[in-house]
């Protein structure tokens, strides 16, 4: 083992100083040749024009490696490779550097004791002469981690790492702030994306680019724009940008940059608290936006609002493609964002101008007390949705497959299933769901053709909101905690909603250590947001609740500071429209992938995406839930895992007929990367299951040819 190290350590150390050569001469970027970069390449376009691998010959593709981590469960992230180097990060946040032509483990940054249960889908990594970086989050901190040996770099931040929360407001610093993905790199600058909390007291969504060399902050950008600047008076309130409820509007899905413009395209979520927005009316810049902003000083130079005063949680899930559409025999950079809602917007990159009609429609006013509706909302004439739309079901939609389909139906007729139908007491059914059509895969692009291709999910969920009852809160201090922040996604019974991905806490105890559970309710898991804000009070009364501890009369202390602001609504939960057992309510297709031409807004094809295993014969075509992106091949091939069914397909990109299928050890929630080692082109993929009730794993696989 340790003889492999050195040897790996060797090549990466012969293979840097030939790339920097070949740099010189046609720069890797253009080519698309290399994956140093999160989804391959700073225009997040998921594109190769590596071509040994071919539609004659993809039929062949065997395992070359197989990597087996000593963490299991979900692994979202998509791997980079530099030289002879592969680096990505294991379920328990562990980063790992393997041979990419072997697999073998060359070293690994993390903490061996503890657990981390959040997600990564990656690293990023930086280079100047010697000096070579991998970039990685871990919490609430950024680390620099010198390439060939893992080992933290002293002279960046504190000892090789900087607190994400330094270049924020003192009010920020107790809260929960991480990142689940991967920065974005320009020059000596690392633009981080931001994982905030989605309800009151959210800390707020600043974008901010770090010196990569010494950790310092080198400029920020004010998603709640601050007295003078662009959008203030976009908030009703003046004072909404020093509000102790009000934050978000954060960039959590990761960026694209145009090195060439300099320009940085930065989608924002969001603003918090989500689904009810009395306490921040007005139109909300810059959330739920795209940003173009000088990667060098954070300036704006543009800004489209995809939803005005946001409360469907309609944040863009990925980061904007970066391509090339031609309009009357002209080329045109531009930049494309795909949505939640099944919307694809396309912009000139360069001026902000949109390439296809958007036309602000009038939506529906809200119902609710002290909550007002943004009376209009954009919609572009082209392309078509890629996903169905609540709006156009009817009867006729509701699952063939479903046993208790009559029930269905009346759940379907008594939701409002208008456009933008603004949450209510009653429910309203969303389509697409609160994860979207687009997930945070993204799509992928053939950069120079100008078609997308992007992956959708088709799961319907019922969206409500109850009136916030202040007495929840003069109980027992463990359950008045439990009712504040875990009731939404829990249940006031503690029995979750599996279905829908949240267990139950019931008998805890027996699955779990207070210290545990401790862990997860300060730090998160997987998407679940973290709680660090609690007193210990709080948390220690919140544990003995959750272990049937709590003694009934005892009473919340008046020494517990509450929030100053007591929301009048609050979430009613996440909630799926399944059937009896468990399926979606809706006929299918469940998932879907589709070809779209940016230069005419036409679709080329579109099919359904993954099989349905509990129906047997009949489940295949119905397609699944997916959650992961594509790579595409100059070549005319798509490579995609992503479906709860665990295979990973390859695609004709030309018409969607499915080439090549190979079923994965467990279900890969995630993008593959391809690359190219010693003459020979693979494809690695992380196949961590877990999500969706599938199947842990726990291992990164590469596929070649005559491995």
């Amino acid at each position: 083992m340790k003889s492999l190290k050195i040897i790996g350590l060797l090549l990466l150390i012969l293979g840097i100083g030939s790339c920097e050569e070949n740099k010189k001469e046609a720069p890797a970027q253009k080519e698309f040749t290399t994956w140093s970069s999160y989804l391959g390449d700073a225009g997040r376009t998921h594109f190769s024009t590596l071509s040994q691998i071919t539609k004659e010959n993809v039929t062949s593709l065997k395992v070359a490696w197989a990597y087996e981590s000593e963490d299991w469960g979900q692994m979202q992230m998509n791997p980079i490779v530099v030289d002879s180097m592969l680096y990505g990060v294991t379920a328990a946040l562990r980063v790992v550097a393997l041979h990419a032509g072997t697999g073998e483990e060359i070293w690994q940054f993390g903490d061996s004791v503890k657990v981390w249960h959040s997600t990564s889908r990656g690293v990023s990594y930086w280079s100047k002469g010697e000096d070579k970086r991998i970039l990685c989050t871990r919490g609430a901190f950024l680390f620099a981690l010198d390439a060939l040996t893992g080992k933290p770099i002293p002279t960046f931040g504190s000892d090789g790492k900087v607190d994400l929360r330094s270049g924020m407001p003192k009010s920020a610093e107790n809260k929960f702030v991480i990142s689940n993905t991967p920065g974005t790199v320009f020059k000596d600058l690392i633009v981080m994306p931001l994982r905030v909390s989605e309800g009151a007291g959210a800390a707020p969504g600043d974008i901010m680019a770090f010196n990569v060399v010494t950790g310092a902050l080198e400029w920020s950008f004010h998603t709640i724009p601050h007295p003078g600047e662009f959008g203030h008076e976009t908030w009703q309130d003046s004072t909404t940008y020093k509000s102790s409820i009000v934050g978000g509007a954060n960039n959590w899905a990761g960026m694209a940059v145009d090195e060439e413009a300099e320009i940085i395209y930065v989608p924002t979520g969001s603003a918090a608290p989500d689904f009810y927005g009395g306490v921040r009316l007005g139109k909300n810049l810059f959330s739920n936006s795209l940003l173009a902003l000088n990667a060098n000083t954070g300036e704006r130079l543009w800004h489209f609002q995809f939803t005005h005063h946001d409360i469907w949680d309609r944040d863009p899930p990925a980061p904007p493609n970066l391509l090339v559409v031609e309009r009357e025999g002209k080329k045109i950079p531009a930049v494309a964002q795909v949505t939640k809602q099944g919307y694809v917007y396309v912009f000139n990159r360069l001026t902000g101008e949109p390439l296809f009609d958007i036309k602000e429609v009038p939506v529906p006013k809200s119902m609710l007390e002290g909550e007002e509706a943004w009376p209009t909302q954009p919609i572009p004439a082209r392309p078509e949705p890629f996903a169905r739309q609540s709006q156009d079901l009817t009867e006729s939609d509701i699952s063939p497959f479903a046993e208790n389909r009559d029930e269905l139906i009346s759940e379907f007729k008594a939701a409002n299933k208008t456009l933008y139908a603004p949450p209510n007491t009653e429910p309203v059914l969303l389509l697409p769901g609160y994860d979207g059509a687009a997930e945070w895969g993204g799509a992928s692009v053939d950069p120079e053709e100008g078609i997308l291709y992007v992956n959708s999910n088709e799961m319907a969920w019922m969206l409500g909101v109850i009136e916030n009852n202040e007495e929840a809160h003069d109980g027992p201090l463990g359950e008045s905690t439990y009712q504040k922040y875990c009731v939404t996604c829990h249940q006031p019974d503690r029995k979750g909603y599996a279905a829908s991905g949240f267990p139950s806490l019931l008998d805890l105890q027996l699955r779990k250590n207070k210290n545990e559970v401790a862990e997860i309710i300060t730090n998160g898991k997987g998407m679940m947001t973290g709680f660090p804000q609690l007193s210990k009070q709080e948390m220690e009364a919140l544990l003995t609740f959750l272990f049937d501890e709590e003694i009934k009369h005892s009473v919340a202390s008046e020494n517990v500071p509450q929030d100053t602001v007591q929301e009048r609504y609050k979430h009613a939960g996440y909630t799926k429209f399944l059937d009896s057992k468990g399926l979606p309510g809706i006929s299918p297709p469940w998932g879907t992938m589709h070809a779209i031409d940016l230069n005419t807004g036409n679709f080329k094809w579109s099919i359904p995406f993954g099989n349905t295993p509990e129906l047997g014969d009949k489940g295949i075509g119905t397609g699944t839930e997916n959650y992961g992106g594509a790579v595409v091949t100059e070549n005319g091939l798509l490579f995609i895992a992503a479906t709860r069914d665990g295979y990973f397909r390859v695609f004709d990109k030309e018409n969607g007929s499915l080439i090549w299928e190979y079923e994965l050890p467990a279900p890969a929630f995630a993008t593959p990367a391809m690359y190219e080692f010693n003459g020979k082109q693979y494809i690695a993929i992380a196949c961590g299951g877990e999500k969706l009730g599938a199947k842990k794993g726990n291992k990164i696989i590469a596929f070649a040819l005559n491995p």
